[in-house]
C-alpha cells in the first residue's frame, strides 16, 4: 500500500511522524496551553487543570482563581484569542493544586437587555458545569452574596467496587419520597449526623424493615436555601425544599456531614452505594424547568452572564417567560441547553450511579423556545433513547405552572412514566366518601387504562400517589378540611385549595377517640388502596407513622418541626407502621397486583370490576362500593386477589366472585375490624376462610386472596 504524500510536500514515512503539541504560552505568570475542547467544566489532569467553557455571544473570557474562602482573585487569566474554537474557550493551566484554589469566570460581550443580552465584565460567573460549588457549605448561612459563587475542581477518587445495580422493574418499585434534611433533622431521629446524607444511611435498617425498594430524594443539586431569606413572627424562613437550582452538576454541600475538600459528593456516593447494596434504588428529583437566577429582579451569577438569551425563554422584548412560577423558564429545547441537560444526567448516572430521575414540572421540558407545546420535543426524545440512560427510570411531573397539563398524554416513547395526578385527585375524593367517583376509582386502581393504553404506553406508565411533598401528608389529609399555611407569612394564600381532604369531624389535633379511630381507619384504607393498585406506588416519608405538618400544605420555607419528621410518632403509632410494612410485603408477595400474569386457570380475566354484586360494575353517582379482582397464573399457580372498598358511612354486603371447588377465599386485610390489631393476620390470629360474601364495614377496605384447599 503506497504511503500518502501531501500535496507540495515530501513523502513522510509512518515511523517519522510526530505528534506536534501546541507550544506553551504564559498568561499572568502561568504556563498554559490550549485544552480539551470537548470536555466541559474544569477537570484535573496530571500536570494541571483543564478549563473549558462556552458562550455564543461573548467577545472575551477570563478565568479567575481564588484562594479558598477568599472573594478577591489572586490571578486573572484571560483566554488568548487563539484558544477559542467556535464558541468554546479551553485552556490547560499548569502547576495548579486543586486543593488550594477556587475558580470563576468573567465574560465580556454586548449588553442589550431588549435582545436578552446581559454581558457584564464585572460579574463573577459560576461555571454551569461546576462539579462542586463553594459558599453554601453551612446550612442557612449566606457566605457568598449573588456575585461570589465559586467552584472547586473535583477529584473523583471514589471506589465503587463491585457495586450491584438492582435494575428493579417499574412495576416492582415501591417509592419512598423524602427530604434529605427533614428525614433526620428532628432531635427524635436519634442519628449522629442529623439532616445529612449520612443521617439517611444511619436509618438504613429502618428502610429495610419498612420494605421500600426505592428512595426519591427531593432536590440535592446545589441550591441556596438563604434565597429569599425572611422572618415571620420571629421565625427564620428559608428556601427549605431546594427547588431553585444554582448548579445542576454539583451536590448540595450543606447536606454533607463533613467538609470534603474536592472530594465533593463522596458522602452521597457512599449513601447510594449502601442503598444499592441493600437493593434500594435511588431516584433524584431534578429541577430543569428554571434556575435560582429568577427574572429581571433576580440574582445574576451564572447562566445570565454566559448566554441569557439561550439558557432562558424570553419574550420578544427580552423579558422572562414564567411557566415555572419561579421567575424564569429554562429554554430546554435549545440545542445548547439540551446538550447540557443530557450531559448532566449522564454525569449523575456514570459518576453517582443514580437509578432514576423525577423531573419537576416536566411539561416545561416539552415547550418550544416561544413557550408553545411541541408534538415531539427533542429533549424528551433524546433522553428516552440515550444509551447511557437506557436503564434509568424517567418520571415526569406531567404539568407546569403555565397551565399545560399532560397526565395521560406526556410524550413518552414507551420510556417515560408519569406522576399520575388524576390517581391522587380521584382517589382522594372517592376515599373520603364523595359521590360520583366509583368508576374513576376502579380505573385508577386498575392502572388507569383509560389514561395509559397498555398497547401504547406499556403497563408501567403510572406512578400512583396520594401524598407527596407538595400538599398534605396522609395524616393531615384526614385531620384538616382546610390548609393552615399561616406560618408561611402569606396569609394562607399560598398552597392549593384543592386538597380533597376531610377532618373526620374535628379540625386539627384532638383527643376524641372516635375521631382518631376513624382517621386511622382512613389512613389504612389509603395505604391498602395505594399498594393494591396497578402501577408504581409512591408515598411520602413519615406517612407510615402518621407524621403531621400541622395542616400546612406548602411548607417549602419551613426548616423546623413543621417539615421535619417526628420520629417519636413511630412508637406512638407503631400499629400503623406495622400495617404499612405488612401491605408492602403483601404487594411483593402477589405479583398479580404489579403486572399482568399468564391466563388464570379458572378463566378469570386479568382485571375485573365488581360492585355489591359480583361481576356487576354498573356504578352510578351514589356508588361507594368498588371491587377490583386481579387474577393470573405464575409458576403454574393461580394468584387471585380481590380488593374491596366501601367509602359509605353505612356497612354493605358484598358478593364475591365464585371460585373453583378446589379454592376458597381468605381475608388478608380488613380495616373495618373493631380492634386495629385484627386488621391484618399476625401471630395468634388467622382470619377464617369465607365463601360467597363478606360484610364491608363503614368506610373500610377488605382484601381477600384465593387459596387452594
Amino acid at each position: 500500500m503506497q504511503e500518502h504524500t501531501p500535496t507540495g510536500g515530501e513523502h513522510i514515512a509512518p515511523s517519522s511522524r510526530k505528534v506536534h503539541l501546541a507550544p506553551i504560552d504564559n498568561v499572568s505568570g502561568y504556563d498554559v496551553r490550549p485544552g480539551f475542547y470537548e470536555v466541559n467544566g474544569a477537570t484535573a489532569i496530571p500536570c494541571g487543570v483543564n478549563f473549558t467553557v462556552h458562550s455564543v455571544n461573548a467577545t472575551s473570557c477570563e478565568l479567575l482563581l481564588f484562594r479558598r474562602m477568599e472573594f478577591k482573585p489572586f490571578a486573572v487569566l484571560k483566554f488568548p484569542e487563539h484558544y477559542r474554537i467556535g464558541n468554546v474557550y479551553s485552556m490547560i493551566v499548569f502547576g495548579l493544586n486543586i486543593y488550594e484554589f477556587e475558580y470563576a469566570y468573567r465574560l465580556d460581550g454586548p449588553y442589550a437587555p431588549e435582545k436578552g443580552l446581559l454581558f457584564n465584565s464585572e460579574k463573577f460567573l459560576l461555571d454551569p458545569y461546576a462539579k462542586a460549588v463553594t459558599g453554601q457549605s453551612e446550612w442557612g448561612k449566606d457566605e457568598t452574596g449573588e456575585s461570589h459563587y465559586k467552584a472547586r475542581v473535583v477529584e473523583d477518587d471514589f471506589d465503587w467496587g463491585d457495586i450491584s445495580h438492582p435494575l428493579i422493574p417499574m412495576s416492582d418499585l415501591i417509592i419512598y419520597e423524602m427530604h434529605v434534611r427533614g428525614f433526620t433533622k428532628h432531635p427524635s431521629s436519634g442519628v449522629e449526623f442529623p439532616g445529612t446524607f449520612v443521617g439517611i444511611w444511619e436509618k438504613l435498617l429502618y428502610l429495610k424493615e419498612l420494605g421500600v425498594n426505592a428512595v426519591e430524594l427531593m432536590p440535592i443539586f446545589e441550591f441556596d436555601e438563604t434565597r429569599d431569606l425572611r422572618e415571620h413572627n420571629g421565625v427564620r424562613l428559608l428556601d427549605y425544599w431546594g427547588y431553585n437550582s444554582v448548579c445542576f452538576f454539583a451536590p448540595n454541600t450543606s447536606y454533607a456531614a463533613g467538609t470534603e475538600f474536592n472530594r465533593e459528593g463522596n458522602e452521597l456516593k457512599q449513601l447510594i452505594k449502601m442503598l444499592k447494596d441493600n437493593d434500594i434504588e435511588v431516584i433524584l428529583d431534578v429541577v430543569f424547568n428554571h434556575t435560582a437566577e429568577g427574572n429581571e429582579h433576580g440574582p445574576f451569577f451564572s447562566f445570565k452572564g454566559f448566554d441569557n438569551n439561550i439558557y432562558y425563554m424570553l419574550t420578544p422584548d427580552g423579558h422572562y417567560y414564567n411557566f415555572s412560577g419561579c421567575g424564569n423558564t429554562l429554554n430546554c429545547n435549545h440545542p445548547i441547553v439540551q446538550q447540557m441537560i443530557l450531559e448532566c444526567l449522564r454525569y449523575w448516572v456514570v459518576n453517582y450511579r443514580v437509578d432514576g430521575f423525577r423531573f419537576d414540572l416536566a411539561s416545561i421540558l416539552g415547550r418550544n423556545e416561544d413557550g408553545s407545546p411541541m408534538n415531539k420535543p427533542p429533549l424528551l426524545q433524546s433522553l428516552a433513547f440515550d444509551p447511557i440512560l437506557s436503564n434509568v427510570k424517567l418520571i415526569a411531573e406531567a404539568w407546569d405552572a403555565g397551565g399545560l397539563y399532560q397526565v395521560g398524554s406526556f410524550p413518552a416513547w414507551n420510556r417515560w412514566a408519569e406522576w399520575n395526578g388524576k390517581y391522587r385527585d380521584d382517589l382522594r375524593s372517592f376515599l373520603k366518601g364523595d359521590g360520583g367517583f366509583a368508576d374513576a376509582a376502579a380505573q385508577r386502581i386498575s392502572g388507569s387504562p383509560d389514561l395509559y393504553d397498555p398497547a401504547q404506553r406499556g403497563a408501567n406508565a403510572s406512578v400512583n400517589f396520594l401524598t407527596c411533598h407538595d400538599g398534605f401528608p396522609l395524616y393531615d389529609l384526614y385531620s384538616y378540611n382546610e390548609k393552615h399555611n399561616e406560618a408561611n407569612g402569606w396569609n394562607s394564600t399560598d398552597g392549593t385549595d384543592d386538597n380533597r381532604s376531610w377532618n373526620c369531624g374535628v379540625e386539627g389535633e384532638t383527643d376524641n377517640p372516635d375521631v382518631l379511630r376513624l382517621r386511622y381507619r382512613l389512613i389504612r384504607n389509603a395505604c391498602a388502596t395505594l399498594l393494591c393498585s396497578r402501577g408504581t406506588p409512591m408515598f411520602l416519608a413519615g406517612d407510615e407513622f402518621c407524621n403531621t405538618q400541622f395542616g400546612n400544605n406548602n411548607p417549602y420555607c419551613q426548616d423546623n418541626e413543621i417539615s421535619w419528621l417526628d420520629w417519636g410518632l413511630l412508637d406512638k403509632n407503631r400499629e400503623m407502621f406495622e400495617f404499612f410494612k405488612y401491605m408492602i410485603a403483601f404487594r411483593k408477595q402477589h405479583a398479580v397486583l404489579r403486572r399482568k400474569l399468564g391466563p388464570c386457570s379458572c378463566g378469570f380475566p386479568d382485571i375485573s370490576h365488581h360492585g355489591e354484586q359480583a361481576w356487576n360494575s354498573s356504578y352510578d353517582h351514589e356508588s361507594r362500593v368498588v371491587g377490583v379482582m386481579f387474577a393470573g397464573e405464575e409458576h403454574h399457580q393461580d394468584d387471585i386477589v380481590f380488593f374491596g372498598v366501601n367509602t359509605h358511612w353505612e356497612a354493605h354486603g358484598v358478593e364475591l366472585p365464585k371460585l373453583p371447588a378446589h379454592m376458597r377465599w381468605r381475608i388478608a386485610v380488613n380495616t373495618g375490624a373493631d380492634d386495629p390489631a385484627y386488621c391484618i393476620p399476625h401471630a395468634g390470629y388467622e382470619p377464617p376462610p369465607v365463601e360467597y360474601g363478606v360484610r364491608l364495614e363503614p368506610r373500610s377496605v377488605m382484601i381477600l386472596t384465593a387459596e387452594y384447599i
